[in-house]
């Protein structure tokens, strides 16, 4: 079979049918560029969450008197808990001078004396930045001897995983929709394009034709609507998130990163929402109509 013959064929078929190759092509660019946008946005704020949750510390403070070579053991196996980065003493000292700087009042002004306990701020690895992690990491410290208390965002922590999963349960759905329709818009147009050339089709079962043969221009049709409303997609979703980038604050704008093998990706996407949806047309509607 001639590759040149099928390219010839499949563009032949938006002469035929040209009201629904361009429905079909419009519908996958609005497609594509409705899961572009929802990508790129729940990406972003994905990266946000990340950020958020990063920043979600723990603090274990420590009963009073401590000597230093207390305080030294109990570094050590915080440290060497599993899920922790990294651990920052902080003094009394220290803590009168982060209660000054919150507050705006000197505690030991106010009280004749520094109340605050020694701490140690920990740090946790980002795949323990959860709040079910982080639980099981503040109940082994809770029950180390020398530990008054551990607190931490766990609300905070809780919030961030409820947004990430209901985001990611969304992007599913909606995906899912919106791939299926532009399938369904596209063999739709394929099948009206069969249906043109159902005369054309009879005679190469009469000579002979094999299946391969005659399928192929429309597969290469269907491809060429998937190319053709991604390249458009591609080309408006990299306009928007230029032009949202020009308009928001630079502390924003840090954490919208796209690279630009997505541009590329959402082509690649709608080539392959085109074959779907020409496949199932010509397995569907070129079946047993013509011989091996």
């Amino acid at each position: 079979m001639s590759f040149t013959y099928a390219i010839r064929e499949g563009l032949s078929g938006f002469q035929r049918a040209k009201l629904a190759a361009v429905g079909s092509i419009l519908t996958i660019t609005v497609a594509l560029l409705l899961l572009g946008l929802f990508y790129v946005t729940s990406v972003n704020t994905s990266r946000i969450l990340d950020n958020l949750r990063s920043k979600v510390e723990m603090e274990a403070f420590i009963e009073e008197p401590v000597s230093n070579l207390r305080l030294g053991e109990l570094r050590r196996v915080i440290s060497s808990i599993e899920g922790i980065d990294h651990v920052y003493f902080v003094s009394k000292e220290e803590a009168a001078k982060i209660f000054k700087q919150e507050f705006g009042e000197d505690i030991n002004s106010v009280l004749d004396f520094n109340p605050l306990p020694p701490s140690y701020k920990i740090y946790l690895k980002e795949e323990y930045r959860s709040a079910e992690k982080a639980e099981i990491i503040a109940q082994k410290i809770r029950t180390m001897q020398g530990v008054d208390n551990v607190i931490y965002r766990k609300d905070m922590l809780e919030f961030l995983e409820n947004r990430s999963k209901t985001l990611s349960s969304l992007g599913l759905v909606f995906g899912a929709l919106i791939g299926l329709s532009s399938i369904f818009l596209v063999s739709n147009t394929i099948r009206l394009t069969i249906f043109a050339k159902r005369k054309a089709i009879q005679t190469m079962k009469l000579v002979g034709a094999s299946r391969s043969f005659v399928r192929a221009p429309f597969l290469i049709e269907g491809i060429l609507q998937g190319i053709v409303g991604g390249t458009i997609a591609s080309g408006i979703l990299y306009y928007i998130v230029s032009f949202v980038i020009a308009f928001i604050s630079r502390e924003l704008a840090d954490f919208i990163h796209i690279e630009v093998i997505f541009y590329f990706a959402v082509i690649v996407i709608g080539g392959i929402l085109g074959l779907l949806g020409s496949t199932i047309s010509v397995r569907k509607f070129i079946g047993d109509t013509v011989v091996n």
